[in-house]
Order: structure tokens, then C-alpha cells, then sequence
């Protein structure tokens, strides 16, 4: 990574963290290559044809398997940058300095505490961002194997991978391990409260993101499993009386399992769970869903709460840094 093209507080903070910033770029075009090559290796072996048009891997793709299994490595990777940006920032980049008292040396340069930051802060957005885009696009290298063209995934790792949500988990990131680096200042207590925050955020986003917008329902009659329209994301599903109040599937499902013999005969099991759904009178069923049409509205949505968290805590973190060193 060249330095040449940068002056003052971002040359000097590129060249502090060269080494953590070369091996950054190793192991991102390393999984780049990874992905490609076991791609290559995928298309080695022909898929298998179906009766119905549709094609699968073979049994003897090796490559094939390997890809599904790095996928998921990769897919969790992912989920994981904006931790580590966020402790990095926290950590090295602004608590050691306090810790340590070397930000002295750089505001005796005629530089002044908010200009400080701010070369540490977009100098570290920039590679986590760069870092990112490299990483999503090793995982589209896969994805494009694994799931049709414009098929939407509602997966974790799918979700975070091939949209834009992630983008803004990594300025978030960035942003409360900079408040968090000053309010702290001691490094690695500094990285583990950022981590702890962020993963607070990420649990709780991951949790609430489908409830932000309202579900659909499906109804139908009672019998064979009903699914969701197309690639909808099944929220909950149930029974329903003739006067359409909700009825838990699973109480059918427990007396049916509380029945003796149950377990050795499936058509006792059929016969006990059909007498409890007569005995109710339950003559449908629904299905609560999110269509696809949710799925990039609800990504712009939560993009949206954590720039919204992110530009705070980016105020908050240069108003602390001005109250202490004006």
C-alpha cells in the first residue's frame, strides 16, 4: 500500500499501521483468490439434469461441496468486519494514543485535536469500507453459484453479504469505537466494550429487523402445508376456527405426542392430531409472511437507524474530544 498520495495526519497514520494494513490486504485478496479458484474448480464437473429442466450439482462435485463449506466460512467473516473495525478504531487507533500520551507529539505539529481524529477516522473508514466491498464481492463469486440470478436470500450471512446494510454496520462501527477509545482509554478495554456494543447492536437489529414492517397473511383450508407466495419469509403459521380466531398448530402437535404409541406408529400420530383439529373445529390455516418486495425496503430502513447511530456517534465522539482538549 503505497503512501505516496497522502500528507500530513493520513500519511502518518497510514505509515503507523503499514504492517496491520498490508496484512489486511493479504488475507482479503487471499480469500479473493480462494473463492475464485474454488469456483474454477466447481465448473470442472458437470451438473446433473433433472426430469423437470432443473440442473444440480453431482454427487462427485468435490469443488461444489468445498464452495458451500467456504461460503459458510466467509458468510460468517463478513458479519465480523464490522467488530473488528470497530475494536481496531477503539483500540490502536484511539485509546493506545491516549493511553500512551503519543497524541501529544501529533497536536505539537500544528494540527489541531479534530483534525487528529479525523485523519484516524477516514483513514480507517476507508479500509474497512475497501475491505468490505473485497470481501462481498469474493462472496458474490459464490452466491452466483449457489442461488439464481435475483434470487433474494433472507439468511443472515446472505443478507448482510449481497446488500447495502452492511455499509453502514461498518461507519457505525467506526464511529462508536472512536467515542468508545476516548471514553475509555485504555486499549484493550477499549476494544472489548466496542465489540460488546456492536454485538449488542448487531443481535438486537438482526432480532427486529422483520417486525419493522408489517406482515402479510395467506389463509387456506385446512389440510396440506400452505407456504408463502414466491420466495416469501414465513413469519408464523397456524390454524383457523370457522369464525377465524388463530389457533397454535403445536397443541395438536403436544396431545399427539403425550398419546401413547405415538412414537412407533405415524398413523396413530396422523389419526390423534386429526381428532384434536376436529375436536376444535379448526377449518383453516394461514401463514404470516413478508413478501420480497419487504426485502430491500427493510435493508434501507436499517441502513438508515445505523447512519442515524453512526453520524451520533461520530458527534458525540469529537464534542468529548473538544470538551477535553479544546
Amino acid at each position: 500500500m503505497s503512501t505516496l498520495a497522502l500528507k500530513g495526519p493520513y500519511w502518518v497514520t497510514v505509515r503507523q499501521y503499514r504492517r496491520t494494513l498490508w496484512l489486511t490486504g493479504a488475507l482479503v485478496l487471499l480469500t479473493l483468490a480462494v473463492m475464485g479458484g474454488l469456483r474454477i474448480w466447481d465448473l470442472q464437473t458437470p451438473d446433473v439434469y433433472l426430469q423437470d429442466g432443473y440442473s444440480a450439482p453431482s454427487d462427485e462435485n468435490r469443488g461444489f461441496r468445498t464452495l458451500t463449506l467456504a461460503m459458510d466460512y466467509l458468510g460468517l467473516g463478513i458479519l465480523f468486519v464490522p467488530l473488528l473495525a470497530g475494536a481496531f478504531v477503539a483500540g490502536p487507533l484511539v485509546a493506545r494514543e491516549f493511553e500512551s500520551g503519543t497524541y501529544k507529539v501529533s497536536l505539537t505539529q500544528s494540527l489541531s485535536p479534530a483534525a487528529w481524529l479525523r485523519a484516524k477516522l477516514l483513514t480507517a473508514t476507508a479500509v474497512a469500507l475497501l475491505t468490505t466491498v473485497t470481501l462481498m464481492g469474493a462472496f458474490r463469486i459464490g452466491w452466483s453459484r449457489m442461488a439464481p440470478s435475483g434470487y433474494l436470500s433472507w439468511d443472515p450471512h446472505p443478507y448482510a453479504a449481497t446488500g447495502i446494510v452492511h455499509f453502514a454496520y461498518v461507519l457505525a462501527a467506526v464511529a462508536v469505537g472512536a467515542l468508545v477509545g476516548q471514553l475509555i482509554r485504555r486499549t484493550l478495554v477499549a476494544m472489548s466494550a466496542t465489540g460488546l456494543v456492536m454485538g449488542v447492536v448487531m443481535l438486537v437489529m438482526g432480532a427486529y429487523r422483520w417486525s419493522i414492517l408489517p406482515v402479510k397473511t395467506v389463509t387456506g383450508p385446512a389440510g396440506p402445508s400452505l407456504w408463502a407466495p414466491g420466495h416469501g419469509l414465513v413469519m408464523d403459521t397456524g390454524l383457523l376456527t370457522p369464525s377465524g380466531v388463530r389457533f397454535d398448530r403445536s397443541f395438536c402437535w403436544e396431545e399427539a405426542s403425550r398419546t401413547p404409541g405415538t412414537d412407533a406408529a405415524g398413523d396413530l400420530w396422523a389419526k390423534i392430531e386429526a381428532q384434536c383439529r376436529a375436536s376444535h373445529d379448526l377449518t383453516g390455516q394461514y401463514v404470516d409472511y413478508h413478501p420480497e418486495s419487504h426485502y430491500w425496503p427493510t435493508q434501507l430502513i436499517e441502513t438508515g437507524i445505523l447512519l442515524a447511530l453512526a453520524a451520533l456517534a461520530a458527534f458525540a465522539a469529537f464534542r468529548v474530544l473538544r470538551a477535553r482538549h479544546p
